[in-house]
């Protein structure tokens, strides 16, 4: 992924596979320079790492999944300077059209990222590597080409399914499938990549890279969506192993919680971390090309506008952009909770007592998401690249956490268990729970739910978590329209001359 070194084999092969304004198009001269390519076995690894690139994409727009998501979850607005970025408010009061909201460069995303995963698998048989490497590629390849799968079929459901690389005379003739082909393949996909991975990567330049555990999380997850819980449960608890102490893949909750949130090196890719993107503060990015940066967006796009320590005992906060202010509904919910102080920054309060002063954004509740607010402490000063541009946090994309409280869902909604002591999902939720000091809970689903809100606030979670449990027009009522608002749109740009069909719920057919 991004930890990885970007050296020349990487640029060339970031040029051939880079999206153009359809995910489809390829230009000519591209694809001649392609066909050159993967001749040696640093070429090959070259494409890999360019497949990886893309789980950590964050467009042109400033849109990623993460920010996205968490406007449009009742935990966080778009927030930003004004009612004109509509990129991420128009999630959050659901005025979404074809043509307004997040959803283009989500699409371009995922699909750039199975783009890019097909290409490399069309040229893996006959690369000059040794065949445990091609296998152990191929796997990574399968993994990564399910990820993109998965976050697209969730997000827009009709979507097409894409298994080689398209040709320009065919990609205009592309179609929708059904979402459950979607599905079958991404459980292909996975089961086909587990024997093949690793358990584990032996050193941190391997940090992120997919392993057995990423894979059976990952499907674990996918049967969860699918509502497969008896399936869901196999997969999580193999990769959970028993709750609180090291399993076979070395994942471990960390003992302080408020250490997952660190951007030093001796906390990125630790025992917690099952699926991480990485980014780092060298890579010189700037505003030539903001989606170019290697440097982590939601660090500066989070933080309070103007802010201006005013005491000895103000954080060290960098002024940012005042996006994705947190809800008064999830501060008044963590508000007596021991997460609350790694969550949330309570800049009204600091305000009101002379601490610290900012400048209001749009939809300003003066609570911003503390896990991701950048600081002087791990500012890029002095760097090559626009600071602003160049944080170097790593994002979880799936933590040992997570899949704690997954499998306890399972259990719980596949009547598996009880939920009493004893039991598996109640040891899976208190080990959550225990870590910050919490007594121990029956694992009941409401418990679950409110579990995940507090231990995940901020994660990309929520969204799709509402959506899961059928609770997504309660909760965001009454902007939210049952039966249409659980999709996004499929992109207006994207209909154009090509046999791609809108949803029915936003207008279209399919």
């Amino acid at each position: 992924m991004k930890k990885q070194i970007i050296n020349l084999s990487v640029t060339i092969i970031l040029i051939i596979l880079s999206s153009c304004d359809n995910f489809l198009e390829v230009a000519p001269k591209g694809l001649n320079l392609e066909s050159n390519y993967y001749k040696t076995p640093e070429e090959v690894f070259a494409g890999i790492v360019a497949v990886y690139d893309v789980v950590g994409w964050q467009g042109g727009n400033l849109v990623t999944k993460v920010g996205a998501t968490m406007a449009a979850s009742d935990d966080h607005h778009g927030g930003g300077e004004g009612a004109g970025d509509k990129n991420f408010t128009a999630w959050d009061d659901f005025t979404l059209t074809p043509a307004q909201g997040p959803q283009e460069e989500l699409w371009k995303k995922g699909f750039s990222g199975i783009f890019r995963a097909n290409v490399v698998l069309e040229k893996l048989p006959t690369a000059p590597i040794a065949e445990g490497l091609r296998r152990r590629y191929t796997a990574e390849l399968k993994f990564l080409r399910a990820h993109f799968n998965f976050d697209l079929v969730r997000l827009f459901n009709n979507i097409p399914l894409l298994l080689s690389p398209v040709s320009p005379d065919k990609m205009y003739d592309i179609e929708q499938v059904a979402p459950a082909l979607v599905y079958q393949q991404i459980e292909r996909d996975l089961t086909e990549a587990i024997p093949d991975l690793p358990e584990t990567v032996t050193t941190a330049a391997e940090g992120g890279r997919a392993t057995e555990g990423t894979a059976r999380a990952l499907l674990g997850k996918v049967y969860l969506q699918q509502e497969k819980f008896a399936l869901a449960a196999e997969q999580l608890e193999i990769v959970n192993g028993t709750p609180g102490s090291t399993n076979k893949f070395g994942y471990k909750l960390l003992t302080n919680f408020g250490d997952l949130w660190k951007s030093t090196s001796e906390f990125k890719f630790n025992s917690e971390s099952i699926f991480e993107v990485g980014f780092t503060n060298t890579s010189a990015g700037d505003w030539g090309c903001t989606a170019c940066t290697e440097g982590n967006l939601l660090n500066i796009m989070s933080g309070p506008r103007g802010y201006n320590p005013l005491a000895a005992n103000a954080p060290d906060y960098i002024s940012g952009w005042s996006y994705f202010p947190v809800t008064q509904s999830l501060y008044d919910l963590m508000k007596s909770d021991p997460r609350f102080i790694y969550t949330i920054a309570d800049l009204k309060t600091m305000k009101a007592n002379g601490i610290a002063d900012y400048t209001p954004g749009a939809q300003d509740t003066g609570y911003f998401i503390e896990k991701f607010l950048g600081r002087k402490s791990n500012s890029p000063t002095g760097l090559p690249g626009a600071q602003e541009l160049n944080y170097p946090q790593n994002m979880y994309e799936i933590r040992l956490a997570d899949t704690y409280l997954m499998e306890a869902e399972a259990r719980i909604r596949g009547n598996l268990d009880a939920g009493t002591a004893g039991t598996r999902s109640y040891t899976l939720l208190n080990a959550v729970r225990q870590r910050v000091g919490l007594t121990a809970v029956d694992a009941t689903l409401q418990n679950i739910k409110t579990e995940r809100r507090l231990e995940l606030a901020g994660e990309g979670h929520r969204w799709f978590d509402l959506v899961r449990w059928g609770d997504a027009a309660t909760v965001l009522a009454p902007n939210f329209v049952a039966g249409k608002h659980e999709h996004l749109p499929i992109p207006l740009n994207e209909l154009t001359n090509t046999k791609l069909q809108q949803s029915k719920e936003w207008g279209g057919t399919l």
